[in-house]
C-alpha cells in the first residue's frame, strides 16, 4: 500500500538547465538503472526538439525528487526514463508525475518499456491505464532481461 502523496509541483526542465537540476536528474538516473543515461546523453535528449523533461519538486526551486525524460511526436508520448529517489518511492510521486506528464502532453497515446521483473513499475503504469502489448526479448542488459512494451490508448 502506498502512502499519500503532499502535492506536488511538475514542471518541464527547459535549457539552459542548472547544473544543480542537471546533476540532479544525472544523480537519480545512476541510482536507478544499471545503464544510466550518461551526462552527454543527457545534454543530447534535451537538445532534441521532441525531447521533453519534467521533474517533481516539493515546492518551486526546490530539490528534484523525480523525473521523467520523454518524446513527444505528433499523437504519441514515448516515455524514455522515470527515475524516482529511492527513499521515495511507492509513495505516489512517480505516479503523480506521470500524471501530470500525461495529462500536460498535447499527445493522446503514451508508450514505454519497462524490465518484465520490475513489479512494481507495471503495477504503477497499468493503474495510468497501460497495457501490456509486445515483448523485446533481451531489450535490456545487465542483466539481460526481456523488455515488455506498454500503450495507453485513452
Amino acid at each position: 500500500m502506498t502512502t499519500p502523496t503532499p502535492s506536488l509541483l511538475i514542471e518541464r526542465l527547459r535549457q539552459p538547465v542548472s547544473v544543480e537540476d542537471r546533476d540532479a536528474v544525472i544523480d537519480l538516473e545512476a541510482g536507478s538503472f544499471t545503464n544510466p543515461w550518461t551526462a552527454e546523453t543527457f545534454d543530447l535528449m534535451l537538445a532534441t526538439p521532441v525531447s521533453r523533461v519534467y521533474v517533481a519538486r516539493a515546492a518551486p526551486g526546490t530539490e528534484i525528487l523525480a523525473f521523467c525524460a520523454c518524446w513527444v511526436i505528433e499523437d504519441d508520448v514515448h516515455i524514455n526514463t522515470v527515475a524516482v529517489r529511492g527513499t521515495l518511492r511507492r509513495q505516489g510521486v512517480g505516479g503523480t508525475l506521470l500524471r501530470g506528464v500525461l495529462d500536460g502532453a498535447t499527445a493522446r497515446r503514451a508508450t514505454l518499456e519497462v524490465r518484465r521483473s520490475n513489479v512494481a513499475a507495471l503495477a504503477l503504469y497499468r493503474k495510468l491505464g497501460f497495457e501490456v502489448t509486445a515483448v523485446r526479448q533481451n531489450y535490456y542488459a545487465n542483466p539481460a532481461e526481456d523488455g515488455l512494451v506498454l500503450w495507453r490508448n485513452p
